[in-house]
């Protein structure tokens, strides 16, 4: 529809404002020719009193009935010297309903006293009590009918009020083109350029050229430029990059049948009688081992497209003793490492208690890894705790702390390797999970005596 349009919006919004100011207008203007109207009631009653006056009463009562007819009154009374006298006078139809002083009146008695009579539509009677002009006198008082003052001022309103409706709709029918030229027009061009782009953004002939002399148009269309720009680059990064990761995943597809092959014969040179080639075996095997890691985490990253997460309410409890378990199992013999679980019984978090698992898994595991890498003896603990807005999961462990270029390039795939043969996926993965929740995963510290990470799920939307 045209009302839910910007134009047809700002057109009605522009009539009815239009229309607002008249109203301010018109109400002062019927008040002051009101007050014009009585004044020259008030002007023709005291010319008639004069010449009735001047004649020393001997004027017919014809000729005295047809003056009062031409002011529009039906008696005068003039004070003079203190004295209140009657001069012309006629029958009155009705008792006298109200009395005005036009004396010194207010602009709010004004437009009170016009307000009134619109809204009767009755015919009154009033007095009027004025100054005589050219100081006739002290005092002028009339009595006259409200019904032909309201009919004049019924004509006098419906011109100023058609004027205005006219006035209203010519201003709003400018502004509607001007706002048309100057703003509708240049939003939807915008918004063609950002459809067509939408259609083919990696066509960098369709990135809109900012033209419009408007400050902030101007602004929006550098701004929408700026993003345009900026995405049709990262596409054409993301399908090199796309192009490039099929390359490699094939490529390492084909290298880890190869390394597994010579893994196979590597083990068999374990056996050998020459003691230089059982020495070099076991570190052919290793290196072997971690080319074939490294091709195997290659390939699961590269296919990774994890679902959203299911979520649910779950004992986090029992889930973390289950991660400490499987990792028990997995520790290498001989190998001291004690694992602790510092979460309330009973505490339960809505998240997909898959993924969780499989998050918790990636950083216990790296956190035994690097104790058992040091050799001595230490600690792997879960905490966590349930706060107003969420829960907050602490994985902590007296490991040697992370070195500086893990830190630098933490969650960052293949390079935030923290230990020896490590492909640097699995905390990529966990924080791509959490983030997947709407939380985050940080490292909360690093030193010699250890490291902790802190994860954060929200509880919005519980259940």
């Amino acid at each position: 529809m045209f009302l839910n349009t910007l134009s047809g919006r700002f057109l009605m919004l522009t009539i009815l404002f239009v229309m607002l100011a008249e109203v301010f207008i018109l109400v002062p203007s019927l008040a002051r020719y009101r007050e014009e109207y009585l004044l020259a009631r008030l002007e023709r009653s005291q010319i008639a009193s004069l010449a009735l006056l001047a004649s020393d009463g001997m004027i017919a009562e014809d000729l005295a009935q047809e003056l009062l007819v031409n002011a529009g009154v039906f008696n005068v009374v003039l004070r003079r010297d203190a004295v209140r006298e009657l001069v012309l006078s006629s029958p009155i139809p009705a008792p006298i309903s109200a009395t005005y002083d036009l004396r010194d009146p207010g602009p709010l008695a004004l437009v009170g006293d016009v307000v009134a009579v619109l809204m009767t539509p009755e015919n009154q009677i009033i007095r009027l009590i004025g100054n005589p002009v050219r100081e006739a006198g002290l005092l002028i008082e009339v009595t006259l009918e409200t019904a032909p003052l309201r009919a004049e001022l019924l004509v006098y309103g419906s011109r100023i009020l058609g004027l205005s409706i006219f006035i209203s709709l010519a201003t709003a029918l400018l502004l509607f083109w001007a706002v048309r030229l100057l703003m509708v027009v240049p939003i939807k061009r915008m918004v063609r350029h950002m459809a067509a782009y939408a259609d083919a953004p990696e066509d960098a002939h369709l990135i809109i050229a900012p033209t419009n002399n408007v400050r902030e148009l101007r602004d929006a269309e550098e701004a929408l430029f700026a993003l345009q720009t900026q995405l049709t680059g990262l596409l054409r990064q993301k399908e090199r990059l796309a192009q490039l990761g099929g390359a490699v995943a094939r490529v390492s597809h084909d290298l880890r049948n190869i390394l597994s092959t010579a893994t196979l014969l590597a083990d068999r040179m374990e056996g050998s009688d020459d003691p230089a080639v059982a020495r070099a075996a076991p570190k052919l095997v290793g290196s072997l081992s971690r080319a074939v890691n490294l091709c195997e985490g290659t390939l699961a990253f590269g296919k990774a497209e994890e679902p959203p997460p299911r979520l649910a309410r779950f004992d986090l409890a029992a889930l973390a003793e289950d991660v400490m378990e499987n990792e028990k199992l997995a520790a290498a013999e001989g190998a001291e490492v004690e694992f602790l679980c510092d979460i309330p019984p009973g505490m339960t978090v809505r998240a997909d208690s898959e993924q969780i698992f499989r998050v918790l898994g990636n950083m216990v595991r790296n956190a035994r890894q690097a104790i058992e890498a040091t050799g001595k003896p230490g600690t792997v603990e879960i905490s966590a705790a349930e706060e107003d807005t969420g829960w907050c999961i602490r994985i902590g462990d007296t490991g040697p702390g992370l070195p500086a270029r893990a830190k630098e390039h933490l969650f960052t795939a293949f390079q935030g390797g923290a230990r020896k043969g490590g492909i640097g996926l699995g905390l990529v993965i966990a924080a791509e999970l959490v983030r997947g929740h709407g939380g985050r995963l940080d490292l909360n510290r690093t030193d010699a005596d250890g490291t902790e990470f802190r994860i954060w799920l929200p509880s919005k939307g519980g259940i």
